[in-house]
């Protein structure tokens, strides 16, 4: 049975670190929207031309162009068997998107699709973001108090210094809180009603939520 999964939660509330793990976990390929909009501008795709424009004017990439570059990347061969997607969809919109791609490129496969919701305290998302440090080569994501690199301030994989993000502070996470909680919450009723979605306690160590994700994955 192919499997397909989506996950919906806060900003830092820890999908980037869980979705790898389970992307490893399962050999299923890990689709991170943002890391493929940055790989097609890289190779200077079509879509990504496009999608380079209405960046550098300070513009959202558009819906449509955003559900192409997902819909060509699950229709490759390595997400046959199933895929874990992250940062798609954020919005109503993105979501009734997913589902018209879903329908192509599943065909008659029998598939499990779970939306996993991590549910976590927004105070505590707050430290997160605030503390946290990522590497400009690989994107490896550290946290100076829940997850540092061995060597402070430096990737644990390429040697080079970690970055921290100008935007990264407590002023600008909270809207970035209200923003979410105005445009993705709507999605936990969305797939609550499709009877898809999954619920777990995202609050704890990444060893503490990674077994709470796995009990869903493999329910």
């Amino acid at each position: 049975m192919k499997q397909e999964f989506i996950f919906l939660g806060p900003p830092a509330c820890g999908k980037g670190t869980q979705t790898s793990k389970l992307s490893e976990f399962l050999g299923y390929p890990h689709i991170d929207t943002g890391s493929l909009l940055r790989a097609e501008i890289a190779r200077e795709t079509e879509e990504g031309k496009i999608a380079k424009f209405h960046i550098d004017q300070g513009h959202l990439v558009p819906l449509d162009l955003v559900a192409t570059i997902i819909a060509k990347r699950l229709s490759q061969d390595d997400c046959n068997d199933g895929y874990v997607l992250d940062g798609y969809p954020r919005s109503m919109e993105q979501a009734e998107k997913l589902v018209e791609i879903n329908n192509h490129v599943d065909r008659e496969q029998n598939v499990s699709f779970k939306a996993i919701y991590f549910d976590i305290d927004t105070e505590l998302l707050i430290d997160r973001i605030v503390n946290r440090q990522s590497c400009p080569k690989c994107g490896e994501i550290y946290n100076k108090k829940f997850k540092p690199s061995k060597v402070e301030n430096i990737c644990n994989k390429c040697n080079v210094p970690l970055k921290t993000r100008d935007d990264d502070n407590a002023e600008i996470a909270r809207a970035r809180f209200d923003t979410y909680f105005e445009q993705t919450a709507p999605l936990i009723d969305f797939y609550k009603e499709k009877g898809v979605l999954y619920k777990i306690d995202a609050n704890g160590s990444i060893d503490e939520v990674w077994k709470r994700l796995l009990n869903v994955v493999e329910s």
